[in-house]
């Protein structure tokens, strides 16, 4: 119905004008013939090229007056046309259209407003999609405070709890292998295999524990932090840990992160899987690129096999592809593995 009665806008012009022009051409002929006192069929008696100048003169009125609603009813036409497809579009979310100059009058008038409304609506859009990001990102920080929070809440009760009570199991069953009266036989070898457990459960609560407390860099450069969180590492757990810490360019806060946390997670298979007595951990850089590198000598694994630590490996991966690098797995049974992070420098400002 808006188009069947936009089109019609021209037609109705387009009469109006022929109706003026024939009033205005039978008043205009009415007071010559008033004026010069003559009879109205004189005018029939005039011709011009075989035909009443009176025909000729109405049918030229008519003409013109055609053309002329014509022109005016299209030209008219086409530029509320402009206005009604603008406001379509408005109407479809597309608020970036202008609608294009239609000149000084009303219509032109009219345009220029719907520019201004559009304008104002883009950037109250915008300012919607603002306020939902950072909702989304405090949603997020909110969650990961909550996540935060509850993994120190676990630590410190599996702290208090379990790993004292493995830490009782542990003294009294040495208590209990160091009494003279206990011989040689089935009941010894138990008591070693409860000792036993108890020491590797006692390691891998030590792991779980420093792998729940969410330890960040909080300020601290990337050098200063691993160093902080090895230190931690060799305090509470009975392996040799050595570590070179080579003094790297600045980096992105994110690739820091990634990197602090990649180390406690490889740090955190070893102590859980590997039985290894040693392990060594080496950051530095080399042709323009970053390496880290944990290297232990535990019992290692098939890499042709899947195994109850792939979860840590495949995280150490995927943190390394976040970040533009890539993660090498390297482990042979009896041989220990190492894992190998390289990272691509790059500098500020490339990539802009």
């Amino acid at each position: 119905m808006k188009n069947k009665r936009l089109t019609g806008i021209r037609w109705d012009l387009m009469k109006f004008s022929v109706l003026i022009c024939v009033a205005a051409s039978f008043l205009s002929t009415a007071i010559f013939l008033l004026f010069f006192n003559l009879d109205f069929r004189s005018l029939f008696s005039l011709e011009w090229l075989g035909l009443p100048f009176i025909i000729i003169l109405e049918a030229t009125v008519l003409a013109a007056g055609t053309l002329f609603g014509y022109v005016f009813g299209n030209g008219l036409k086409k530029r509320l046309e402009a206005l009604s497809e603008s406001i379509l579009k408005y109407e479809r979310g597309n608020f970036a259209h202008r609608v294009p100059s239609l000149g000084e009058d009303e219509v032109g008038f009219m345009g220029e407003q719907l520019n201004e409304m559009a304008q104002r609506v883009e950037k109250q859009v915008a300012s919607l999609q603002r306020l939902s990001t950072e909702k989304a990102e405090l949603n997020e920080q909110v969650k990961k405070s909550a996540i935060s929070e509850e993994r120190q809440r676990l630590a410190r009760e599996l702290h208090d709890a379990v790993s004292q009570q493995l830490f009782a199991i542990s003294m009294m069953t040495s208590a209990v292998l160091e009494n003279p009266d206990l011989v040689e036989g089935t009941l010894k070898k138990r008591i070693v295999s409860v000792e036993k457990m108890a020491g590797n459960a006692q390691n891998e609560m030590r792991a779980l524990l420093l792998h729940l407390r969410p330890a960040t860099l909080e300020g601290k450069g990337l050098k200063e932090g691993l160093e902080q969180l090895l230190g931690e590492f060799e305090s509470k757990q009975p392996l040799d840990i050595q570590w070179e810490i080579a003094d790297v360019p600045k980096l992105a806060k994110g690739i820091e992160d990634h990197l602090f946390r990649i180390v406690q997670e490889g740090m955190s298979n070893v102590f859980r899987h590997s039985q290894a007595t040693s392990v060594t951990i080496r950051l530095g850089t080399a042709g323009g690129q970053l390496y880290l590198r944990i290297i232990d000598n535990g019992i290692g694994f098939n890499m042709e096999h899947s195994k109850p630590s792939s979860y840590g490996l495949q995280s150490i991966q995927e943190r390394a592809n976040e970040i533009g690098g890539v993660a090498d797995i390297i482990s042979f049974p009896g041989k220990g593995t190492q894992i190998e992070v390289k990272v691509p420098i790059v500098e500020k400002g490339k990539g802009k």
